[in-house]
């Protein structure tokens, strides 16, 4: 049977540091393969003046406060940072956990983040068109930097555009991350194998993710594997639901 991986992404807004680190703590000694936080500066629903942290630094104190779980940002606004920066941050962290750190990266799409920051928001065109422009030039980066990342990072790229993102993907990710219903997973995953046919790259180097929201979506595991999930993440906001993360970790057992 296809091997299944699962994912928790904590969202940082509504809570505090130790909270989020005994969540982090805890889904680590449950077993679960991935662990996620968000790229942005604000709350994104509920109070918006809510409390809030910044992710890089969360990212980097759960590498030591974790032992197996793979950790990211889902994902990293390519928009807030210097590639190069980028590509140093991301090999530090990789190193704080042991070889532990997955590359997400995405264009951007949060206006208040753009404005309340100082970065220029654009047009989705250009903030896809500046990814495509900085993919190259974090991975020539992190070749040069002394010492070299533990590993060959892995470089997940969020979104379904069929004329960019996903030939983006096609060319430079190793995991593919979506989100939609199990019905648009399967269609946007058939045009992501397509572009790799295009450009010679073999689609089975590419994980396929799903983000589900606890809101929606958990009741549909099985449907996203048949429209070919191999990783589910699960992103949730305070309360922790931690028996959810225990039927996640359960259910994966059942597709062992």
């Amino acid at each position: 049977m296809t091997n299944i991986r699962i994912g928790i992404q904590l969202h940082q807004q509504a809570t505090t540091i130790q909270s989020l680190n005994d969540a982090a703590q805890a889904i680590d000694a449950m077993g679960v393969d991935t662990l996620f936080n968000w790229d942005h500066f604000f709350p994104l629903y509920g109070d918006m003046n809510a409390t809030h942290f910044e992710c890089y630094t969360m990212l980097a104190a759960w590498a030591v406060l974790t032992k197996h779980v793979e950790i990211g940002a889902m994902v990293t606004c390519n928009s807030y940072r210097n590639p190069h920066l980028l590509a140093d941050m991301a090999r530090t962290i990789d190193h704080l956990s042991g070889g532990r750190f997955i590359l997400a990266i995405g264009s951007g799409w949060f206006q208040r983040d753009y404005a309340e920051y100082g970065y220029e928001f654009g047009t989705a065109a250009s903030r896809l068109a500046a990814l495509d422009k900085a993919l190259p030039i974090i991975e020539d980066r992190l070749s040069k930097l002394n010492p070299p990342p533990v590993r060959t990072l892995p470089v997940l790229i969020g979104g379904g555009g069929e004329k960019v993102t996903l030939r983006l993907t096609a060319k430079h990710a190793t995991i593919w991350n979506f989100i939609g219903t199990p019905d648009e997973f399967a269609r946007k995953n058939a045009i992501l194998n397509d572009w790799c046919a295009t450009l010679g790259r073999n689609p089975a180097e590419i994980e396929r993710s799903v983000l589900l929201e606890t809101k929606h979506g958990v009741a549909d595991w099985d449907a996203y594997v048949t429209a070919g999930a191999t990783h589910l993440i699960v992103g949730m906001g305070l309360p922790w639901n931690m028996q959810l993360v225990q039927q996640l970790v359960d259910w994966r057992k059942t597709r062992a």
